[in-house]
């Protein structure tokens, strides 16, 4: 009789064990139990998110530009922190700068924008790179990304008018939960720029249409900005907007920048570089131009393990400096940047 309490004693000590084990085990995506496809006005994506995510619209500022922010946020007690910010502000000028550069950019804005929201005491963000995936013709990466307590996983893209990070945090590894939000964002197939010789192949509509075909394809204006007003003929552009960038233009060709020598001391804003998978360890120096406003024009890798060139050169196309006077004339200055490459344990 005694064996049979003590057999059935242990027995019940096992049960609840095991129902202890299960319920720790439980994934915690099982905290949302209701789901809503979000698909917001003015916004391109569509995404499966908890129900009734909080939102919130705000502007930031960055350098010398003003961001439209959006954030869509779900958070709980539990941990998960599932999130989209939307950026927009910075214009798709392919003149000007690449669109990876332009990619670079959102996401150094992202990365002072985002934290506060989630973690008010703790706003060191850190993104190490994982892959380039483009997505539906649109330039994208994702990162591995840890804030505080949190880790997890962002999606980033990039279109014509925004940025849109998908964020997945979480205080425990929970891959159905990640894979199930991260998965569902869409976005809609990026459309061909229209081909130069439509106009010429219809010779008589090339008056109507070349001037609307031209500002499609050279520049592309921000959510919220008014696009330019289209003249009634292609004639007038030529005589009053052409001439008036070509003169300052032809000026500057003249006077040469001023060699500055190694400028990383005179930067007032020099951002670190993603730092690739894999062994990143060297010095890279990437020749840069700086132009009158303190923005960098050219830059280009001159030296350093060839793996590490297009993130430095990334990297030294978002640093700032002050502008440089000459006889209290602005002038143009050309360096060189030093980026040193650590290997991370």
């Amino acid at each position: 009789m005694h064996s049979r309490r003590l057999h059935f004693a242990l027995s019940i000590l096992l049960l609840t064990a095991f129902a202890s084990a299960a319920a720790a085990q439980k994934p915690v995506a099982q905290v949302w139990t209701e789901w809503e496809t979000l698909s917001p006005d003015n916004e391109e994506f569509t995404v499966l998110m908890p129900k009734n995510p909080t939102t919130e619209t705000t502007t930031f500022p960055y350098h010398k530009m003003d961001l439209n922010a959006r954030l869509y946020l779900a958070t709980s007690s539990a941990g998960p922190v599932l999130a989209i910010a939307s950026l927009s502000g910075i214009k798709s000028d392919p003149a000007q700068y690449t669109e990876f550069a332009r990619f670079n950019s959102y996401v150094d804005a992202f990365k002072n924008f985002f934290p506060p929201k989630v973690r008010s005491k703790e706003t060191l963000v850190k993104m190490t790179l994982v892959s380039s995936r483009p997505f539906h013709g649109h330039t994208g990466r994702s990162y591995k990304i840890t804030l505080g307590d949190l880790s997890g996983s962002v999606n980033a893209f990039v279109t014509r008018k925004r940025f849109y990070a998908i964020v997945s945090l979480n205080t425990k590894k929970d891959d159905a939960l990640e894979e199930k939000f991260l998965s569902s964002f869409v976005l809609p197939e990026r459309q061909a720029e229209p081909p130069k010789t439509v106009a010429s192949a219809n010779p008589d509509q090339q008056n109507v249409n070349q001037p609307a075909d031209a500002n499609a394809q050279n520049t592309v204006q921000p959510e919220g900005e008014a696009a330019p007003s289209t003249p009634n003929n292609n004639t007038e552009p030529a005589a009053t907007t052409a001439p008036t960038p070509a003169a300052p233009t032809q000026g500057q060709q003249k006077k040469g920048p001023i060699n500055g020598g190694m400028l990383n001391g005179k930067a007032i804003y020099l951002p670190l570089p993603e730092v690739p998978p894999g062994d990143a360890s060297g010095v890279v120096l990437v020749a840069i131009v700086v132009d009158e406003q303190g923005s960098v024009i050219e830059a280009r890798a001159v030296s350093g393990p060839q793996h590490l060139h297009a993130a430095a050169v990334s990297a030294a196309r978002l640093a700032r400096f002050s502008p440089t006077l000459l006889m209290g004339e602005p002038v143009r200055v050309s360096g060189t940047l030093s980026y040193s490459f650590v290997r991370s344990n």
